[in-house]
Order: structure tokens, then sequence, then C-alpha cells
């Protein structure tokens, strides 16, 4: 669709402009002689300046029905139909059971999983767990003393319940990956990336226990969320 253009302030600039222009013309025609020649020279210098200038430009080319070159007195862009707009316009209409299908599909993966809102919670646990245990050890507790406490109790069921709805089952898979182990059947290629990426997250967490919130050895050996990770490693080894 073209562009929505205010050709009422472009007509009344034009106007000014075009008042201005005559003014200097009458003035130049005026100068005659040598003696005038540079100050006719400036008159006319100033009139090809006004013609030239981009919003006097425009005006000129709104007012003949035209679109402005340079985008003055524009209300409202051009829009240009992308080709993917041109092809949803050739698109024939969708089906209306498959439309029904597919947004009940929708429906069912939005479901799944953790909203934004809901893996942003489960981050700030962690972290609120991490700070609550370093408190507590500040004010002298083992780390036994601090996995029971009401607050880090409270929130580690928390964490627990969205990690069961981050993934379905997973307490289920974690059974699955003892009896796997003591097949011993080999890891798939996904399980090696679970691994890899296991490792990393279990170093990087004890490395932070240590620095940030002075843990022990016997601390961290203490600590719930260290010991599921361990446990999960060693499954995974054994069958590595």
């Amino acid at each position: 669709t073209p562009a929505e253009v205010d050709s009422k302030a472009a007509e009344l600039y034009k106007a000014q402009v075009d008042a201005r222009i005559a003014s200097l013309e009458a003035e130049g025609a005026l100068l005659t002689g040598k003696d005038n020649k540079k100050m006719r020279a400036a008159k006319g210098k100033e009139v090809a300046e006004l013609k030239g200038e981009q919003r006097y430009v425009d005006a000129c080319k709104i007012v003949k029905g035209l679109e402005p070159k340079f985008g003055n007195f524009v209300l409202k862009a051009a829009e240009v139909p992308t080709a993917a707009t041109q092809a949803k316009a050739t698109e024939p209409e969708a089906d209306p059971a498959k439309k029904a299908k597919e947004k009940k599909e929708a429906k069912k993966q939005e479901s799944a999983g953790l909203s934004p809102a809901e893996t942003k919670e489960l981050e700030d646990l962690k972290q609120k767990i991490i700070e609550r245990k370093g408190l507590l050890k500040e004010q002298g507790m083992s780390g036994g003393q601090q996995n029971k406490d009401e607050e880090v109790v409270a929130m580690v069921n928390r964490m627990n319940e969205l990690k069961e709805k981050q993934d379905p089952g997973s307490t289920k898979k974690e059974k699955d990956a003892k009896k796997d182990a003591k097949k011993k059947t080999p890891l798939s290629q996904e399980e090696q990336k679970e691994y890899a990426k296991l490792k990393d997250e279990y170093e990087i967490y004890k490395a932070k226990c240590r620095t940030e919130f002075g843990y022990t050895n016997k601390d961290l050996k203490a600590d719930p969320d260290i010991q599921e990770m361990e446990e999960k490693l060693s499954a995974f080894e054994k069958r590595s």
C-alpha cells in the first residue's frame, strides 16, 4: 500500500517556499548591471538551494500526487509486501479439522515442561538453597543439620517438583539408569552428551560451594544435590 502523507502540510510548505523563491527572483531582477553581478549570483544560488532542498522536493511531489522521495510529510510508511506475506496470501485456506488438531497439539506442548516463570523460579531456588546453606554454615551448622532446616527442606521439595515437571518421569529415568548400570548397557549418544554435561555441572557446583560458601569435604558429601549428581554420575560411569 502507498505511504500515507500529510498533503495539507506539504501544500502549505510548498506555498511558503514558492513565495520566498518569487521574492528572491524579483530582487535578483532588480540587480542589473556589472556592479550587481555578485549579488545577483548570490540570489540565484539561494533560489537554487531552496528548490533543491529535500523537504521542498517532497512537497512538490506530494502536490503532484507522487510519493515523497526523501520521506518528508509521511504519516505512515508504505507497506511493501514481503515474500512471506505474498506466499501466505496465496496459500489455500487451511483445513478446519487440521487447524483444530494443530491447536490441540500446541496446547498439549504448552502444558508440558516449565513456563518461563517456573524456569526462573527453578534457577532462583537453586541459588537460594546454596545461599541458605551458606548462612546456616556460618551459624555453625553441619551439612546434615543444614539439610534438615525447614526452609531448605521446603525449597528442595519445591525444586524437585519443578524438576519433575520439567522432565516428567525423571525419577523413573534414574531407576532405569540404575538397572542399565547393572546390565552394563553401553551409553547411547544422547546419554553420553547428558553424562558430559552432568560432569561439568557437578564440578561447577562443587567449586561454587567451596569458594562462595566455604563447604568442607564433609559438607559436600552431605549436600543432597551433590549426592544426587554423584549417584547419576556413578550410574553413567559403570556403563561407560
